[in-house]
C-alpha cells in the first residue's frame, strides 16, 4: 500500500511534463531560450562594479631606448559600468590599451598605480575607474647605443701541434663588429672582442676557419655580423740536432779543469723550407765557471748564440761536471 501511494504521488508530479503533442518539447525549449534571453538582456542593462585586468602599452622612441626586461602588459583595476560594457571589455572587443609614455631613460624603474590613473581613464570608454588595484608597475629601460669593437684571436690558445707553427699575423675578416643594444650591456662586452677556435682543432696546414660571434644577452644585443673568418698561415717544423764543444769561461788563472761530458747536444726545430739556409755554425754554448755549484761541481750550460729561425731549443745534458786537474 505505501509503494502504491508513492507511485501515485510521483505520477502526479510528472503528469504536466508528459508530452501531449510531437512539438511539446520543442515548445518547452523555445520558451526556456526566450526566458533566458530576456533575463540576460535585462541583466546586461544593469550596472556592476568588478575587478578586471586591463592592457597597458609603453610608448617610447625605439631608436633611443630599449627595455632590458619584458615590459608589463596589463594591470588590475576596479571599474563600474553596464553589463554590455563589461562584457565587451572581457571579450577584448575594440579594446584600446592605456598608453604610458617614456620620453628618456627614467630615473626610477617603476610607476605607482596611482600614476597610471590618467592613462587608464582616457582608455576606458564607457567605464568608470574606481581605483587601480595594481600597486606598482616595474620596468627597466636603457639607452640604445652602437659601438664598433675590434676582433682578435685569443692570445692564450694553442693553434698547432709540436711539429707545426703559425707564421705571420693571424688575419680576421671582418676585423671588427658593431654591437647595438642597451648601453650597460654593450659596456660589459670585452674590448677587443676575443674569438676562440674549436678547442679540439690543431692546425697542420694553412687554413681559413669560420668562427661564430658568441656573446651573452643575444636577445637584447644585435651584432652586425654573426661570424668571422680567421686566416692562419701554418708551416711544418723539422727537428734537428747539433753537437758542439761547450766554451768554458771565467776560469781563474792557473786553474786547469776537465769537463764531462766533453760535448753538448743542442736540439732545435726549424721551418722545413728554411733548412737549406740555416748556418749551424752559429750555435754557441758556454759554461760559466763563476756559476760552479760547489756541492756537486756542476755548471748549468747557457745557450748564448743561435741561428735565426731556430725555435724550441734544448741543450743536453742540463749540467756538466767540472773537475780541477792537477798539473
Amino acid at each position: 500500500m505505501p509503494v502504491e501511494k508513492a507511485r501515485n504521488i510521483v505520477g502526479w508530479f510528472m503528469r504536466p511534463f508528459q508530452p501531449r503533442t510531437k512539438q511539446y518539447w520543442r515548445i518547452v525549449l523555445l520558451c526556456f531560450v526566450a526566458a533566458s534571453t530576456f533575463w540576460l538582456l535585462n541583466a546586461l542593462n544593469k550596472s556592476y562594479s568588478t575587478q578586471t585586468s586591463y592592457p597597458i602599452r609603453f610608448v617610447y622612441d625605439q631608436r633611443r631606448l630599449i627595455p632590458i626586461t619584458p615590459l608589463p602588459e596589463e594591470v588590475n583595476i576596479n571599474v563600474t559600468g553596464t553589463g554590455w560594457k563589461l562584457l565587451r571589455k572581457t571579450l577584448r572587443l575594440e579594446l584600446q590599451p592605456a598608453e604610458i609614455y617614456i620620453r628618456s631613460v627614467p630615473r626610477n624603474n617603476y610607476l605607482l598605480g596611482s600614476a597610471l590613473r590618467p592613462a587608464l581613464v582616457n582608455a576606458l570608454d564607457g567605464l568608470q575607474l574606481n581605483f587601480v588595484v595594481t600597486d606598482t608597475v616595474y620596468f627597466n629601460f636603457d639607452a640604445r647605443v652602437s659601438e664598433r669593437i675590434p676582433l682578435r684571436l685569443a692570445p692564450n690558445q694553442t693553434l698547432t701541434d709540436e711539429n707545426h707553427v703559425v707564421v705571420g699575423p693571424v688575419r680576421i675578416t671582418p676585423d671588427s663588429v658593431t654591437f647595438t643594444g642597451p648601453s650597460s650591456l654593450i659596456d660589459s662586452l670585452p674590448n677587443p672582442f676575443t674569438l676562440r677556435l674549436p678547442e679540439d682543432e690543431e692546425l697542420t696546414e694553412t687554413s681559413r676557419i669560420t668562427v661564430p660571434i658568441d656573446y651573452n644577452y643575444e636577445s637584447l644585443i644585435n651584432a652586425s655580423v654573426e661570424e668571422a673568418e680567421v686566416a692562419v698561415t701554418v708551416k711544418t717544423l723539422v727537428q734537428q740536432e747539433r753537437q758542439l764543444t761547450p766554451e768554458l769561461i771565467n776560469v781563474p788563472e792557473g786553474v786547469r779543469v776537465s769537463v764531462r761530458p766533453p760535448l753538448a747536444m743542442v736540439r732545435y726545430q726549424v721551418l722545413q723550407d728554411s733548412v737549406p739556409l740555416l748556418n749551424r755554425n752559429l750555435f754557441r754554448v758556454i759554461l760559466d765557471y763563476s756559476k760552479l755549484n760547489p756541492q756537486d761541481s756542476t755548471i748549468v750550460p747557457e745557450l748564448v748564440q743561435k741561428p735565426t729561425g731556430t725555435r724550441r731549443l734544448l741543450v743536453w745534458p742540463d749540467r756538466f761536471k767540472v773537475v780541477e786537474v792537477e798539473r
